[in-house]
């Protein structure tokens, strides 16, 4: 999969080799044997360059069935759990599977549940595109009705994007390995305070939430100060460790 960048516009697509762009700049056939740092011509002569597609180009272009789980947010999750390459992670809440994608490129072994069955068909197709579909299973139903096979394994790292996602953390000390953790993302405080408490009342350690907000920087000839566009509030994380 190339990510095509026109070279003066700075408009991008996401397209796979003999794949063909039609747009108003022209039309082009991405060849089978492009490579990244290549630049292609559309029939007007518009160039376009081939460049490798990195975690926030495919949250840009990848098929949306909603609210996505924001780059920021991924990337908290990252920072705060530290997995690594063959680790194997329970997802639930898979959405659009951007979180999905980036676990499994980063070389993670994930199992994950999505309740809507178009939702799930949408990520299937997604981690398809970001070459991922071997590393990633994407299951249609709720991890709930499977909890009792899944404690069977020790899970090395469990995500949670559900409305349910405390009743999942409540299971979480029989899912977890040892010193593992466990990361729960909400939109609305009250649902990060549930998970939270859940957290501390089955005995996990390092419980930890944060409410996400990041804001861009404005320089002009006037001075520098935080963007007026607004807070950049997503939502809440929580943390919490098996002992």
């Amino acid at each position: 999969m190339y990510l095509l960048r026109h070279r003066t516009s700075d408009r991008e697509y996401l397209r796979a080799p003999g794949d063909e762009l039609e747009t108003d700049l022209g039309v082009l056939t991405v060849p089978e044997d492009a490579s990244h740092g290549d630049v292609l011509h559309t029939h007007l002569d518009e160039p376009f360059d081939v460049r490798a597609p990195h975690g926030p180009d495919l949250f840009d272009h990848l098929s949306r069935t909603g609210a996505p789980m924001m780059p920021r947010d991924v990337g908290l999750v990252l920072g705060h759990t530290g997995p690594a390459a063959g680790d194997r992670v329970l997802d639930a809440g898979t959405g659009t599977g951007i979180l999905a994608a980036y676990l499994g490129r980063l070389g993670l072994e994930v199992t994950t549940y999505e309740r809507d069955p178009e939702f799930a068909a949408t990520a299937c197709e997604n981690l398809r595109v970001t070459g991922v579909a071997d590393r990633v299973e994407v299951r249609t139903g709720d991890v709930l009705d499977d909890v009792d096979d899944l404690t069977a394994d020790e899970w090395d790292l469990v995500t949670l994007d559900t409305g349910d996602a405390p009743a999942v953390v409540e299971r979480a000390p029989d899912l977890l390995a040892p010193g593992a953790f466990v990361a729960v993302y909400a939109p609305f405080v009250e649902s990060a305070r549930a998970a939270h408490r859940t957290a501390e009342e089955v005995g996990l350690s390092a419980v930890e939430t944060y409410e996400t907000i990041q804001r861009r920087m404005s320089f002009d000839d006037r001075g520098s100060r935080p963007s007026t566009a607004g807070v950049g509030h997503t939502g809440y994380l929580t943390f919490a460790r098996r002992r």
